[in-house]
Order: C-alpha cells, then structure tokens, then sequence
C-alpha cells in the first residue's frame, strides 16, 4: 500500500484533519444562515445535528498511515499565517465501487473573496490526482445551484468543467432552486494534460 500522504499546506493555507476539540468552530460554521444559503435546506444547521451526525462524521476520516484513501476526507482549513479557523475541504467517495470523488468546501464568510476557496479546491484535487503513488481516484466531481455563481467560478478555477443542469425534488425550496442543479467534473487524464 501507498504511504500516507503528508499533510496539506498551500502557500496561505494549511488543511489538517478534524479533531473533537473543532466541534463549536463546526457549529458556528454550520450555523451561519449564509454559509448555508445555497447548501442543502438553505437554512443553519441545529446544533444537536452536527455534534451528532457532521462532526463525527468528519473525525471518521483519520488517514491512516498507509490507507489509500488517506488522500480523500474532510480537512480542516486554517489560515497558515494565524492558525485562524477558516472552513473545510472534502473530497469524498462519490459512490461505493466508483473510481471517483466528489468535492466539496465550507468557508466562513470572513474567508470570501480572498482566493481561499480556490486555493484550498485545488490543493485536495492535487492531492487525489498527483500523489507520488499515483492518482487516488480516476474523476471528481462537484455539485452546486446553478444560480451560486461563485462556487460555479471555483470548481473552474480548481480546474473542473460543466458537465449538465439538472433538477431534483428538495424537501424544502431554496430561491433559485427552479434553475436546477449543476454537475462540474475533471478526470486525471484531464487534469494531467492541462498541467503541461
């Protein structure tokens, strides 16, 4: 098996795994009506729920020393200057048995417009992709509303390309829900030849 990967670090970010100690940063986080807005109901996130459901389900992603999917989970994002708490980064198994995952990020607003969000994207596709024992996962993908134009920007940036709209049932509607969905994804084929 392929040895652990060392830990993320970018030119201002440092991304580590989660401990117990994060859980009131992750409630604050998750609590922020519009941190939230345009993710799942669109509204804050009880506490109760993510000290019982999100929280542990970030500190499963241990990355053990010599598991392959070290290279994929939920990563805490720090300013590396500060050490200051700025959000999350995840790359997840999009499905059981697939060669694929999907990306994901949370970023507390005092982290907007800063360049964070892509900076931090683009670290865990390196990560999943460039990895000195090869690429961890063959594709990634990501989802968001299609009107969230920032986070449409970011999957660019990070090097993901529009692959379709499309339309769910959501429990509860979120303006701008009848514009549908998008799909962005970049395989390592891609992703490679884009680098040289």
């Amino acid at each position: 098996m392929p040895p652990s990967p060392a830990p993320l670090r970018t030119e201002r970010l440092a991304l580590r795994r989660f401990i117990a100690d994060d859980a009131e940063l992750v409630v604050a986080l998750h609590g922020d009506p519009e941190v939230m807005h345009f993710i799942d109901t669109g509204r804050p996130v009880a506490r109760d729920t993510v000290l019982q459901r999100t929280l542990p389900e970030f500190l499963s992603w241990s990355g053990k020393p010599g598991d392959p999917a070290a290279a994929l989970g939920v990563w805490a994002a720090e300013a590396a200057a500060t050490g200051e708490f700025i959000g999350w980064f995840a790359l997840r198994p999009a499905a059981p048995g697939r060669d694929e995952a999907e990306l994901g990020y949370r970023l507390c607003r005092a982290a907007w417009g800063r360049g964070y969000a892509t900076e931090g994207a683009r670290a865990v596709v390196e990560r999943a992709f460039g990895g000195p024992a090869g690429p961890f996962v063959r594709r990634i993908t990501a989802t968001t509303m299609t009107v969230n134009r920032r986070s449409r920007h970011v999957l660019e940036k990070a090097g993901l390309h529009y692959v379709r709209t499309f339309f769910e049932e959501w429990p509860d509607y979120i303006e701008g829900a009848e514009h549908g969905d998008v799909e962005y994804a970049v395989t390592h084929d891609a992703w490679a030849a884009a680098r040289q």
